[in-house]
């Protein structure tokens, strides 16, 4: 499966739209990486509990996306977006968007 940001594949020729397709998922780390932030909040600096909470929300979301992808039979999801939002402290909504297409064969 083919997955990219832009709305062209080099070398490619899109025959249709199939649709969009999406995936997501909600992640939260434990308490105790909340308390760990909380004290990297008053001194500075990465998250990085955080950081790879997020990076694996991510993978997941993709995965979930390419997977309806492949469910409708697209070739490629083009235009892939990601969108995120908070649902409380320390839990993340990652949205992975784009447009399903069937290539020319």
């Amino acid at each position: 499966m083919i997955i990219v940001t832009t709305d062209f594949i080099p070398g490619q020729h899109i025959v249709s739209a199939i649709g969009l397709v999406e995936g997501s998922t909600i992640q939260a780390k434990h308490l105790g990486k909340d308390i760990m932030a909380g004290f990297k909040q008053l001194v500075g600096g990465e998250l990085t509990g955080y950081s790879e909470m997020l990076q694996e929300a991510r993978e997941i979301a993709l995965a979930r996306m390419e997977d309806k992808a492949n469910s409708i039979g697209a070739d490629a999801v083009i235009n892939v977006r990601f969108a995120t939002s908070s649902i409380m402290d320390g839990a993340a909504e990652i949205l992975a968007y784009g447009t399903a297409v069937k290539l020319q064969s």
